[in-house]
């Protein structure tokens, strides 16, 4: 049995999920507040890990660190909406899937200041 909704190829296919991407970035920022925060802290150090990279290496792993944020905030933010949609019920298993992806963003967030930290460190103190 096949899935209706799959039958879509080639530029057609590329073009809806551009447009359903592109949906749930407006979705998360409209949305989600953390999303938002994240965003606009994006814009500040996305252009900023271009000047403080001394490589393509530092530079990736500079912006890389603040998108990694911002994905993982997006698949929280699915986790969450899932669960509410299925019921907004006190259970145990729904509790775990939100605090899980909770966790998720915070050693995202923690691996992200610890890449601008060290970075910060070696620009500033060499």
């Amino acid at each position: 049995m096949s899935n209706p909704y799959k039958g879509r190829t080639g530029l057609d296919r590329v073009v809806r999920a551009a447009g359903y991407s592109w949906s749930g970035l407006q979705a998360a920022y409209r949305n989600e507040s953390a999303f938002r925060q994240e965003t606009w802290l994006a814009v500040i150090l996305l252009p900023l890990s271009f000047w403080m990279g001394r490589g393509w290496v530092e530079v990736a792993l500079l912006a890389g660190s603040v998108l990694l944020v911002m994905i993982v905030e997006l698949l929280n933010s699915a986790v969450e909406a899932t669960v509410d949609r299925i019921s907004f019920d006190l259970h145990e298993l729904a509790k775990r899937a939100k605090d899980f992806g909770s966790a998720a963003v915070l050693i995202a967030l923690a691996i992200c200041g610890g890449i601008w930290a060290a970075a910060l460190w070696a620009r500033f103190t060499a």
